[in-house]
């Protein structure tokens, strides 16, 4: 891909993402609301964050709900539309798999009528991540 191209590419994503943070859902302002200015474990979170690959042959990216840099965690909130995208929703996963990324998947039903149980889940995440590099390091 020429850099005229990706600089497009570039500014697509950018807008993209700029358009799903003005029209986010219930569930999205309600987990942002947590995980917010390092709210959460004092993590840095990003919110509608494009990622770039070109593992399928084309330059292109996904949007994730939310990022975590530092972790290579993201995190989707997927509602009833997910249902119909399974497939779809694999094959992303298997990618960002092989980009190096985690993700963890919540349903919108559950952020909003069970959130504690969503943050507790993320805690375990992040706990088991931490515990690995300290017996990495130890080893």
């Amino acid at each position: 891909m020429s850099l005229n191209s990706k600089v497009k590419l570039v500014e697509i994503a950018k807008a993209v993402c700029r358009e799903l943070r003005k029209n986010s859902t219930e569930a999205e302002r309600i987990f942002w609301e947590n995980v917010r200015n390092k709210k959460f474990l004092g993590k840095k979170f990003y919110r509608q964050h494009a990622i770039f690959h070109d593992i399928t042959g084309k330059e292109t990216f996904f949007v994730a709900d939310f990022y975590c840099f530092t972790d290579k965690l993201v995190i989707e909130l997927d509602g009833k539309y997910h249902k119909y995208r399974l497939k779809r929703d694999a094959e992303r996963t298997q990618i960002l798999n092989h980009l190096g990324l985690n993700l963890i998947r919540f349903s919108n039903d559950k952020i909003i009528n069970n959130l504690e149980e969503v943050l507790l889940e993320m805690r375990k995440h992040f706990t088991k991540k931490q515990t690995a590099k300290q017996i990495s390091r130890n080893q």
